[in-house]
C-alpha cells in the first residue's frame, strides 16, 4: 500500500505503469464477484479513490495536475488529506461524545461509576448523560420489580425439593414446609458494590430463609407450626431474614414470607392423621365434658345455697322458738312462785284445753249408770280423720266445738280436775 503523499496515491494498482484505469462507462455498475464475501482491498481502494476525487479538485482548481508548473502539487494533496481526517475525527468524536447519553426506564436508578469507581447515583427517569466509555459507565438498578424465590419447591408446591423442605420440629417430629419469600432492592449502592453473593444473589436469599426458618419451626412443637401458630411463624422467619441481609448489607428488604404448604411427611401423612383425629375426639370429649361440668356446678351450687339458708332459718327459728319457750317456763315459774295453786290449776286447765280443743268429746252422766250407751265410734273416727292435727296451720272444721281459752270448762270436769290435783298434792305431800 502506497503513502496518500505519493503521486500514484488512490489511483488504484491495476495498471503496471500506475496509470489510472481505463473510465467505466456511466451506466455500468462496478463489477464484483457473484460469489463470496465482498473484497476488502477493493472496498479500500474504491474508499481511496473517492476521497482523492473530493481532495483532486481543490487541486486542480489552483492550477494543473501533478509535475507541471500551472498543478497542484504533493502539498496541496496532502493538505486535503490531513483536511478529510480532521473531519473524520471531529465525527468519530461527537460520535464518541453522543455515546455517553443513555435512558433512564420509571422506576429504576442509575448508579455512574468513573474508573470503575462509584461517583454518584440518580433516579430521574429520561434520558441522562454521562462522560462516554471507557471514563464513566452506568449500572441500571430496578427497584420496583418483586422479585421472588422459592424454598422448598420450584415454580409449585408440586415439584418438591426434600432437601429444603424437611424441617425438624421441636418435639423431634419432621414438617414438610414450602415457602415463598418476595424481597425488592432497597439500598441499590450497596447490592452492586457491597456484597459478591456466590453464586448469586437468589440463592443466598434461599439460604438465609431456609436457615431462619429452621431455626424457627426447631422452637416449636408440630402442632403449632401445621395449625395454631402457622402465621406466627412465618412472621418471626420474615424477621430473622430480614435481620441476617442487613447484617450481610445486601441491600434487599423482604416485603413478604408466605406458607404455601405445611403438612406431615407423605409416609407418614395417614398416622399422623389418625392421630390428630384422635386427638380431636379428646378435645371434644374435654369440651364436652367441661360444658357438663359447667352446666350441673352452678345448679349444685345453688342447690346447696339454698339448703344452707333453709338450715340457717331453721336453725334461728328453732333457737328463737326455745327461747320463747324458757322465757315463757321461767315466767310460769315465778308466777309459781307467788301462787302454787292457782298456777297448777291454770296450767291444768291449759293443758286439757289444748287436748280437747281438736278431739271428738263424748259427755256422759256419771250418774244414770243403769242405762245401755250408744256410741257412734264410727262417726267419731272420721269427725277424727277430717280434723287437722294438732298445731297444724289452718282452722277446725264447722262441726268442731270452738272452745275459748278462757271459756269456763263444765263443772264435772272442773271438779274432776280439781280431786286430781288434790291427790297430785297429797302424794306430794308424802
Amino acid at each position: 500500500m502506497m503513502s496518500s503523499d505519493e503521486p500514484g496515491w488512490g489511483r488504484g494498482g491495476g495498471a503496471p505503469n500506475g496509470d489510472r484505469p481505463p473510465p467505466r462507462p456511466p451506466d455500468r455498475p462496478p463489477q464484483r464477484p457473484q460469489d463470496g464475501p465482498p473484497d476488502l482491498d477493493e472496498l479500500w481502494r474504491d474508499l481511496s479513490r473517492r476521497l482523492n476525487g473530493i481532495f483532486n479538485k481543490g487541486g486542480r482548481n489552483g492550477g494543473g495536475g501533478p509535475g507541471g508548473p500551472g498543478r497542484g502539487g504533493p502539498s496541496l494533496s496532502g493538505r486535503g488529506a490531513a483536511t478529510g481526517f480532521g473531519v473524520i475525527a471531529i465525527v468519530a468524536l461527537l460520535l464518541w461524545l453522543g455515546s455517553g447519553f443513555f435512558i433512564v426506564p420509571e422506576g429504576q436508578v442509575a448508579a455512574i461509576l468513573r474508573f470503575g469507581e462509584f461517583r454518584y447515583m440518580t433516579d430521574r427517569a429520561g434520558f441522562q448523560w454521562r462522560l462516554p466509555a471507557p471514563i464513566e459507565r452506568h449500572e441500571l438498578v430496578d427497584r420496583s420489580r418483586l422479585r421472588q424465590v422459592e424454598i422448598g419447591y420450584r415454580s409449585n408446591v408440586r415439584n418438591k425439593v426434600p432437601k429444603e423442605a424437611l424441617i425438624l420440629s421441636g418435639d423431634q417430629a419432621i414438617v414438610d414446609l414450602q415457602f415463598a419469600v418476595q424481597y425488592r432492592i432497597e439500598n441499590p449502592q450497596a447490592f452492586l458494590f457491597e456484597n459478591n453473593p456466590t453464586p448469586s444473589t437468589e440463592e443466598l436469599i434461599r439460604q438465609i430463609a431456609e436457615s431462619a426458618m429452621r431455626e424457627v419451626v426447631g422452637r416449636r412443637p408440630i402442632d403449632d407450626v401445621l395449625y395454631e401458630e402457622k402465621d406466627r411463624v412465618a412472621e418471626e422467619a420474615q424477621q430473622l431474614t430480614q435481620t441476617v441481609l442487613d447484617k450481610y448489607r445486601l441491600g434487599i428488604g423482604v416485603v413478604d414470607l408466605t406458607i404455601q404448604q405445611a403438612q406431615p411427611p407423605e409416609p407418614v401423612q395417614a398416622a399422623f392423621e389418625d392421630a390428630n383425629r384422635a386427638d380431636q375426639d379428646r378435645q371434644r370429649l374435654i369440651n364436652e365434658g367441661q360444658a357438663y361440668a359447667n352446666d350441673v356446678i352452678p345448679r349444685a351450687r345453688g342447690t346447696a345455697d339454698r339448703i344452707l339458708l333453709e338450715a340457717q332459718g331453721y336453725r334461728e327459728r328453732v333457737i328463737a322458738q326455745a327461747s320463747g319457750d324458757a322465757q315463757r317456763f321461767t315466767q310460769i315459774l315465778e308466777a309459781y312462785a307467788d301462787a302454787p295453786q292457782v298456777t297448777r290449776e291454770r296450767m291444768y286447765l291449759e293443758t286439757m284445753q289444748q287436748i280437747f280443743a281438736n278431739t271428738a268429746k263424748v259427755f256422759m252422766d256419771s250418774s244414770n249408770s243403769g242405762n245401755l250407751l250408744y256410741l257412734p265410734l264410727d262417726k267419731l273416727l272420721q269427725e277424727g280423720r277430717a280434723r287437722p292435727a294438732p298445731g297444724a296451720p289452718g282452722t277446725a272444721g264447722p262441726s268442731a266445738p270452738t272452745e275459748s281459752p278462757n271459756a269456763t270448762p263444765p263443772a264435772s270436769e272442773v271438779s274432776a280436775g280439781r280431786g286430781s290435783l288434790r291427790s297430785r298434792d297429797r302424794d306430794a305431800g308424802r
